[in-house]
Protein backbone atom coordinates (compact mmCIF):
# COMPACT_ATOMS: atom_id res chain seq x y z
CA UNK A 1 0.00 0.00 0.00
CA UNK A 2 2.38 3.03 -1.40
CA UNK A 3 -0.51 5.41 -1.35
CA UNK A 4 -3.40 6.19 1.35
CA UNK A 5 -6.77 5.16 0.13
CA UNK A 6 -9.59 7.21 0.67
CA UNK A 7 -12.50 5.50 2.32
CA UNK A 8 -16.22 6.14 1.97
CA UNK A 9 -18.35 4.91 4.94
CA UNK A 10 -21.73 4.09 4.65
CA UNK A 11 -23.31 3.86 8.34
CA UNK A 12 -20.51 5.38 9.82
CA UNK A 13 -22.17 5.89 13.48
CA UNK A 14 -22.72 2.19 13.38
CA UNK A 15 -21.35 -0.51 15.20
CA UNK A 16 -19.23 -1.74 12.54
CA UNK A 17 -18.80 2.10 10.84
CA UNK A 18 -17.31 3.10 14.45
CA UNK A 19 -15.15 0.19 14.64
CA UNK A 20 -13.77 0.85 11.25
CA UNK A 21 -12.22 4.17 12.03
CA UNK A 22 -10.89 2.94 14.83
CA UNK A 23 -9.18 1.22 12.22
CA UNK A 24 -8.20 4.11 10.05
CA UNK A 25 -7.22 6.08 13.04
CA UNK A 26 -4.89 3.41 13.79
CA UNK A 27 -3.09 4.05 10.64
CA UNK A 28 -3.44 7.05 9.32
CA UNK A 29 -0.80 6.29 6.89
CA UNK A 30 -2.79 4.24 5.11
CA UNK A 31 -6.27 5.61 5.10
CA UNK A 32 -7.85 9.06 4.16
CA UNK A 33 -11.77 9.12 5.49
CA UNK A 34 -13.21 10.53 2.42
CA UNK A 35 -17.07 10.40 3.00
CA UNK A 36 -19.11 9.64 6.38
CA UNK A 37 -22.50 8.55 5.85
CA UNK A 38 -25.82 7.81 8.72
CA UNK A 39 -29.18 7.50 8.99
CA UNK A 40 -30.36 9.06 12.01
CA UNK A 41 -27.42 9.79 14.54
CA UNK A 42 -26.53 13.83 13.59
CA UNK A 43 -24.70 14.14 16.75
CA UNK A 44 -22.15 11.55 16.17
CA UNK A 45 -22.53 12.04 12.75
CA UNK A 46 -21.02 15.78 13.98
CA UNK A 47 -18.39 14.74 16.13
CA UNK A 48 -16.91 11.95 13.57
CA UNK A 49 -16.46 14.44 10.97
CA UNK A 50 -15.10 16.98 13.06
CA UNK A 51 -12.63 14.73 14.44
CA UNK A 52 -11.76 13.09 10.88
CA UNK A 53 -12.74 16.02 8.43
CA UNK A 54 -13.89 13.87 5.49
CA UNK A 55 -14.57 15.75 2.09
CA UNK A 56 -18.40 15.70 2.66
CA UNK A 57 -21.03 13.52 4.89
CA UNK A 58 -24.41 12.34 4.09
CA UNK A 59 -27.37 12.87 6.97
CA UNK A 60 -30.34 10.38 5.20
CA UNK A 61 -32.89 11.92 7.31
CA UNK A 62 -33.41 14.83 5.61
CA UNK A 63 -34.93 16.54 9.32
CA UNK A 64 -31.55 16.62 10.85
CA UNK A 65 -29.61 18.44 7.85
CA UNK A 66 -30.37 22.03 9.31
CA UNK A 67 -28.19 20.57 12.58
CA UNK A 68 -25.46 18.65 10.76
CA UNK A 69 -24.73 21.96 8.55
CA UNK A 70 -24.61 24.51 11.15
CA UNK A 71 -22.21 22.04 13.39
CA UNK A 72 -19.99 21.59 10.50
CA UNK A 73 -20.26 25.29 9.03
CA UNK A 74 -16.89 26.34 10.16
CA UNK A 75 -15.41 23.31 8.57
CA UNK A 76 -14.71 22.54 4.69
CA UNK A 77 -17.11 19.58 5.33
CA UNK A 78 -20.13 19.53 2.92
CA UNK A 79 -23.33 18.53 4.04
CA UNK A 80 -25.73 16.79 2.00
CA UNK A 81 -29.36 14.58 2.95
CA UNK A 82 -31.29 12.18 1.58
CA UNK A 83 -31.36 8.47 0.38
CA UNK A 84 -30.43 10.28 -2.93
CA UNK A 85 -26.89 12.24 -1.61
CA UNK A 86 -26.29 8.47 -0.41
CA UNK A 87 -26.55 6.92 -3.64
CA UNK A 88 -24.86 10.45 -5.93
CA UNK A 89 -21.51 10.10 -2.61
CA UNK A 90 -20.24 6.75 -3.51
CA UNK A 91 -19.82 7.64 -7.21
CA UNK A 92 -16.67 10.35 -6.35
CA UNK A 93 -13.85 10.18 -8.16
CA UNK A 94 -12.05 10.83 -5.10
CA UNK A 95 -12.94 7.37 -3.25
CA UNK A 96 -11.29 4.16 -3.38
CA UNK A 97 -13.09 1.57 -1.41
CA UNK A 98 -16.63 1.74 -0.17
CA UNK A 99 -16.98 0.45 3.21
CA UNK A 100 -21.12 -0.64 3.20
CA UNK A 101 -22.02 -1.21 7.00
CA UNK A 102 -25.80 0.35 6.70
CA UNK A 103 -28.21 -2.02 8.08
CA UNK A 104 -30.64 -4.39 6.35
CA UNK A 105 -31.85 -3.57 2.44
CA UNK A 106 -31.25 0.00 2.86
CA UNK A 107 -27.33 -0.86 1.90
CA UNK A 108 -28.80 -2.65 -1.94
CA UNK A 109 -28.98 0.83 -4.29
CA UNK A 110 -25.73 2.36 -2.62
CA UNK A 111 -23.66 -0.49 -3.32
CA UNK A 112 -24.95 -1.04 -7.05
CA UNK A 113 -24.31 2.85 -7.78
CA UNK A 114 -20.65 2.26 -5.80
CA UNK A 115 -20.00 -0.54 -7.80
CA UNK A 116 -21.48 0.89 -11.32
CA UNK A 117 -19.09 3.52 -10.63
CA UNK A 118 -15.92 1.11 -10.33
CA UNK A 119 -15.27 1.32 -6.60
CA UNK A 120 -13.78 -1.21 -4.63
CA UNK A 121 -16.28 -2.71 -2.05
CA UNK A 122 -15.89 -3.99 1.94
CA UNK A 123 -19.12 -5.53 2.12
CA UNK A 124 -20.57 -5.47 5.65
CA UNK A 125 -23.89 -5.01 4.70
CA UNK A 126 -24.92 -9.09 4.17
CA UNK A 127 -28.43 -8.25 2.96
CA UNK A 128 -26.99 -6.65 -0.42
CA UNK A 129 -26.16 -10.36 -1.48
CA UNK A 130 -29.13 -11.77 0.30
CA UNK A 131 -31.42 -9.92 -1.93
CA UNK A 132 -29.76 -9.51 -5.10
CA UNK A 133 -26.82 -11.80 -5.30
CA UNK A 134 -26.98 -13.13 -8.69
CA UNK A 135 -27.79 -9.10 -9.99
CA UNK A 136 -24.32 -7.49 -7.45
CA UNK A 137 -22.11 -10.37 -8.51
CA UNK A 138 -22.30 -10.16 -12.21
CA UNK A 139 -22.64 -6.38 -12.32
CA UNK A 140 -19.10 -6.86 -10.23
CA UNK A 141 -17.72 -8.78 -12.73
CA UNK A 142 -18.66 -6.52 -15.80
CA UNK A 143 -17.01 -3.23 -13.91
CA UNK A 144 -14.37 -5.57 -12.27
CA UNK A 145 -15.06 -4.66 -8.89
CA UNK A 146 -13.97 -6.78 -6.17
CA UNK A 147 -15.74 -7.74 -2.90
CA UNK A 148 -14.30 -7.79 0.27
CA UNK A 149 -15.70 -9.57 3.03
CA UNK A 150 -16.39 -7.58 6.30
CA UNK A 151 -18.11 -10.31 8.36
CA UNK A 152 -15.84 -12.65 10.62
CA UNK A 153 -17.39 -15.87 8.89
CA UNK A 154 -16.67 -14.66 5.21
CA UNK A 155 -13.52 -12.67 6.11
CA UNK A 156 -12.47 -16.34 7.42
CA UNK A 157 -13.33 -17.96 4.28
CA UNK A 158 -11.90 -15.43 2.32
CA UNK A 159 -8.62 -15.65 4.76
CA UNK A 160 -8.23 -18.95 3.80
CA UNK A 161 -8.65 -18.92 0.16
CA UNK A 162 -5.20 -16.55 0.07
CA UNK A 163 -3.42 -18.73 -2.16
CA UNK A 164 -5.75 -21.38 -2.62
CA UNK A 165 -7.88 -19.84 -5.41
CA UNK A 166 -6.90 -22.24 -7.66
CA UNK A 167 -7.87 -25.20 -5.64
CA UNK A 168 -11.39 -26.15 -6.23
CA UNK A 169 -13.73 -25.57 -2.61
CA UNK A 170 -15.56 -29.08 -1.47
CA UNK A 171 -17.35 -27.60 1.75
CA UNK A 172 -17.43 -24.06 3.51
CA UNK A 173 -18.24 -24.42 7.46
CA UNK A 174 -19.78 -21.44 8.66
CA UNK A 175 -19.45 -21.34 12.63
CA UNK A 176 -21.92 -19.62 14.73
CA UNK A 177 -22.19 -19.26 18.10
CA UNK A 178 -25.27 -19.99 18.94
CA UNK A 179 -26.49 -17.06 20.78
CA UNK A 180 -28.13 -16.69 24.14
CA UNK A 181 -31.20 -19.26 23.42
CA UNK A 182 -28.22 -22.22 22.32
CA UNK A 183 -29.95 -25.53 23.41
CA UNK A 184 -33.11 -23.44 24.66
CA UNK A 185 -36.39 -25.35 23.66
CA UNK A 186 -39.41 -24.20 21.88
CA UNK A 187 -41.48 -23.96 24.90
CA UNK A 188 -39.02 -21.37 26.68
CA UNK A 189 -38.50 -19.45 23.76
CA UNK A 190 -42.10 -18.75 23.74
CA UNK A 191 -41.77 -16.24 26.50
CA UNK A 192 -38.28 -14.97 25.76
CA UNK A 193 -38.12 -11.19 25.90
CA UNK A 194 -36.33 -8.72 23.27
CA UNK A 195 -34.00 -7.65 26.69
CA UNK A 196 -33.19 -11.11 26.69
CA UNK A 197 -32.28 -12.03 23.17
CA UNK A 198 -30.33 -8.90 22.79
CA UNK A 199 -27.71 -9.99 25.32
CA UNK A 200 -25.29 -11.78 23.03
CA UNK A 201 -22.75 -13.82 24.82
CA UNK A 202 -19.58 -12.97 22.84
CA UNK A 203 -20.41 -10.37 20.29
CA UNK A 204 -21.18 -6.61 20.49
CA UNK A 205 -23.51 -5.51 17.86
CA UNK A 206 -26.55 -3.49 16.67
CA UNK A 207 -29.72 -4.90 17.65
CA UNK A 208 -31.23 -5.99 14.84
CA UNK A 209 -27.87 -7.89 13.91
CA UNK A 210 -28.24 -9.18 17.52
CA UNK A 211 -31.62 -10.46 17.51
CA UNK A 212 -31.27 -11.72 13.83
CA UNK A 213 -28.48 -13.56 15.79
CA UNK A 214 -30.21 -15.12 18.59
CA UNK A 215 -32.76 -16.70 16.22
CA UNK A 216 -30.51 -18.02 14.03
CA UNK A 217 -31.58 -16.05 10.78
CA UNK A 218 -28.41 -13.81 10.69
CA UNK A 219 -26.51 -17.39 9.84
CA UNK A 220 -29.20 -18.04 7.44
CA UNK A 221 -28.23 -14.77 5.63
CA UNK A 222 -24.81 -15.62 5.81
CA UNK A 223 -25.35 -19.05 3.92
CA UNK A 224 -26.75 -17.43 1.08
CA UNK A 225 -24.38 -14.38 1.08
CA UNK A 226 -21.34 -16.77 1.09
CA UNK A 227 -23.08 -18.75 -1.99
CA UNK A 228 -22.57 -15.68 -4.12
CA UNK A 229 -19.69 -14.77 -2.48
CA UNK A 230 -17.39 -17.98 -2.81
CA UNK A 231 -19.60 -19.33 -6.23
CA UNK A 232 -20.31 -22.31 -4.45
CA UNK A 233 -23.88 -24.34 -4.21
CA UNK A 234 -26.15 -25.04 -1.46
CA UNK A 235 -24.88 -28.35 -0.79
CA UNK A 236 -21.59 -27.05 -0.37
CA UNK A 237 -22.05 -24.75 2.69
CA UNK A 238 -22.70 -26.62 5.91
CA UNK A 239 -23.17 -24.65 9.64
CA UNK A 240 -22.17 -25.68 12.56
CA UNK A 241 -22.46 -24.13 16.21
CA UNK A 242 -19.02 -23.34 18.04
CA UNK A 243 -20.18 -21.65 21.70
CA UNK A 244 -17.08 -19.69 21.82
CA UNK A 245 -16.62 -18.00 18.67
CA UNK A 246 -12.42 -18.66 18.52
CA UNK A 247 -12.77 -20.37 15.09
CA UNK A 248 -14.64 -18.32 12.72
CA UNK A 249 -15.24 -20.24 9.29
CA UNK A 250 -13.35 -23.17 7.91
CA UNK A 251 -12.58 -24.61 4.33
CA UNK A 252 -12.28 -28.28 3.30
CA UNK A 253 -10.85 -29.07 -0.05
CA UNK A 254 -11.25 -31.46 -2.57
CA UNK A 255 -8.02 -33.65 -0.63
CA UNK A 256 -9.64 -33.67 2.75
CA UNK A 257 -7.69 -30.72 4.08
CA UNK A 258 -9.53 -28.23 6.40
CA UNK A 259 -7.95 -24.70 7.12
CA UNK A 260 -9.56 -22.60 9.79
CA UNK A 261 -9.14 -19.01 10.55
CA UNK A 262 -8.95 -18.69 14.36
CA UNK A 263 -8.80 -15.19 16.40
CA UNK A 264 -10.88 -13.52 19.26
CA UNK A 265 -14.46 -12.24 18.25
CA UNK A 266 -13.30 -8.61 17.09
CA UNK A 267 -15.02 -7.31 14.28
CA UNK A 268 -11.82 -4.95 13.91
CA UNK A 269 -9.46 -7.79 12.48
CA UNK A 270 -11.98 -8.69 9.16
CA UNK A 271 -12.64 -5.10 9.11
CA UNK A 272 -8.74 -4.25 8.76
CA UNK A 273 -8.16 -6.95 6.51
CA UNK A 274 -10.71 -5.91 3.70
CA UNK A 275 -9.19 -2.69 3.80
CA UNK A 276 -5.87 -3.78 3.68
CA UNK A 277 -5.54 -6.46 0.95
CA UNK A 278 -3.24 -7.69 0.19
CA UNK A 279 -1.44 -6.27 2.94
CA UNK A 280 -1.81 -7.41 6.69
CA UNK A 281 -0.80 -4.82 8.65
CA UNK A 282 0.18 -4.86 12.41
CA UNK A 283 -2.38 -3.98 15.17
CA UNK A 284 -2.83 -3.79 18.67
CA UNK A 285 -5.76 -6.01 18.99
CA UNK A 286 -5.75 -8.43 21.91
CA UNK A 287 -4.19 -12.20 21.29
CA UNK A 288 -5.71 -15.39 21.65
CA UNK A 289 -4.30 -17.61 23.96
CA UNK A 290 -4.76 -21.66 24.08
CA UNK A 291 -4.06 -21.50 27.35
CA UNK A 292 -7.49 -19.64 28.31
CA UNK A 293 -9.31 -22.05 25.62
CA UNK A 294 -8.28 -25.32 26.77
CA UNK A 295 -11.93 -26.80 25.02
CA UNK A 296 -13.09 -25.82 21.87
CA UNK A 297 -16.79 -27.46 21.19
CA UNK A 298 -18.80 -28.01 18.22
CA UNK A 299 -22.83 -29.06 17.77
CA UNK A 300 -24.95 -29.60 15.09
CA UNK A 301 -27.41 -26.52 15.05
CA UNK A 302 -30.85 -27.24 16.18
CA UNK A 303 -33.29 -26.06 13.01
CA UNK A 304 -36.74 -27.31 14.10
CA UNK A 305 -36.51 -24.88 17.05
CA UNK A 306 -34.51 -22.31 15.45
CA UNK A 307 -36.40 -22.47 12.11
CA UNK A 308 -35.04 -18.90 10.59
CA UNK A 309 -32.16 -21.24 9.53
CA UNK A 310 -33.85 -24.10 8.08
CA UNK A 311 -36.42 -21.63 5.85
CA UNK A 312 -33.10 -19.32 4.84
CA UNK A 313 -31.61 -22.33 3.41
CA UNK A 314 -35.14 -23.31 1.62
CA UNK A 315 -35.10 -19.82 0.15
CA UNK A 316 -31.38 -20.40 -1.03
CA UNK A 317 -32.40 -24.05 -2.60
CA UNK A 318 -35.51 -22.09 -4.41
CA UNK A 319 -33.56 -19.03 -5.71
CA UNK A 320 -34.84 -16.11 -8.17
CA UNK A 321 -36.50 -13.24 -5.49
CA UNK A 322 -37.05 -15.73 -2.75
CA UNK A 323 -34.06 -14.57 -0.85
CA UNK A 324 -35.56 -11.17 -1.34
CA UNK A 325 -38.73 -11.81 0.11
CA UNK A 326 -36.91 -14.14 3.28
CA UNK A 327 -35.16 -11.12 3.81
CA UNK A 328 -37.81 -8.26 4.08
CA UNK A 329 -40.07 -10.20 5.72
CA UNK A 330 -37.49 -10.65 8.36
CA UNK A 331 -36.72 -7.47 8.95
CA UNK A 332 -40.11 -6.26 9.60
CA UNK A 333 -40.33 -9.07 11.78
CA UNK A 334 -37.35 -8.39 13.88
CA UNK A 335 -38.56 -4.88 13.83
CA UNK A 336 -42.16 -5.48 15.69
CA UNK A 337 -39.96 -7.92 17.86
CA UNK A 338 -38.44 -5.33 19.24
CA UNK A 339 -41.72 -3.27 19.86
CA UNK A 340 -42.96 -6.29 21.64
CA UNK A 341 -45.74 -6.82 18.87
CA UNK A 342 -44.94 -10.25 18.36
CA UNK A 343 -43.11 -12.90 20.22
CA UNK A 344 -39.87 -14.76 19.28
CA UNK A 345 -40.86 -17.83 17.96
CA UNK A 346 -43.52 -15.52 15.73
CA UNK A 347 -40.98 -13.72 13.87
CA UNK A 348 -40.61 -17.24 12.02
CA UNK A 349 -44.31 -17.86 11.48
CA UNK A 350 -44.71 -14.39 9.74
CA UNK A 351 -41.09 -15.01 7.77
CA UNK A 352 -42.48 -18.48 6.49
CA UNK A 353 -45.76 -17.33 5.75
CA UNK A 354 -44.44 -14.10 3.85
CA UNK A 355 -42.74 -16.58 1.65
CA UNK A 356 -45.71 -18.54 0.85
CA UNK A 357 -47.82 -15.69 0.18
CA UNK A 358 -45.48 -13.42 -1.84
CA UNK A 359 -45.15 -13.69 -5.73
CA UNK A 360 -41.98 -16.03 -6.66
CA UNK A 361 -40.40 -14.55 -9.87
CA UNK A 362 -37.16 -17.20 -11.00
CA UNK A 363 -34.90 -14.06 -12.64
CA UNK A 364 -35.71 -10.78 -11.21
CA UNK A 365 -34.06 -7.90 -12.63
CA UNK A 366 -33.41 -4.91 -10.06
CA UNK A 367 -36.88 -2.89 -10.66
CA UNK A 368 -38.24 -6.34 -9.63
CA UNK A 369 -36.44 -6.99 -6.43
CA UNK A 370 -37.59 -3.50 -5.25
CA UNK A 371 -41.20 -4.66 -5.65
CA UNK A 372 -40.90 -7.62 -4.01
CA UNK A 373 -38.90 -6.02 -1.07
CA UNK A 374 -41.99 -3.48 -0.92
CA UNK A 375 -44.91 -6.28 -1.62
CA UNK A 376 -43.24 -8.24 0.65
CA UNK A 377 -43.14 -6.11 3.58
CA UNK A 378 -46.64 -5.48 3.28
CA UNK A 379 -47.60 -8.81 3.39
CA UNK A 380 -45.68 -9.23 6.72
CA UNK A 381 -47.24 -5.95 8.12
CA UNK A 382 -50.32 -7.17 7.48
CA UNK A 383 -49.94 -10.47 8.81
CA UNK A 384 -48.31 -8.82 12.19
CA UNK A 385 -51.23 -6.60 12.61
CA UNK A 386 -53.59 -10.02 12.70
CA UNK A 387 -51.47 -10.94 15.08
CA UNK A 388 -51.25 -8.16 17.36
Amino acid sequence: MSEKKNVAILGSTGSIGTQTLEVIKSHPDKFEVEVLTAQNNADLLIQQALEFRPNCVVIVNENHYQKVKDALLATDVKVFAGEKALGQVVEMDSIDVVLTALVGYSGLLPTIKAIEAGKQIALANKETLVVAGELITQLAREKGVNIYPVDSEHSAIFQCLVGEFHNPIEKLILTASGGPFRGKTREFLKYVTKEQALKHPNWDMGAKITIDSASLMNKGLEVIEAKWLFGVTQEQIEVIVHPQSIIHSLIQFEDGSIKAQLGLPDMRIPIQFALSYPERLKADFPRFDFANYPSLTFEQPDIETFRNLKLAFQALEQGGNAPCILNAANEIAVAAFLRDEIGFLEMSDCIEETLQRSRFIEHPNLDEYIETDKMSRMITEQLIKSKV
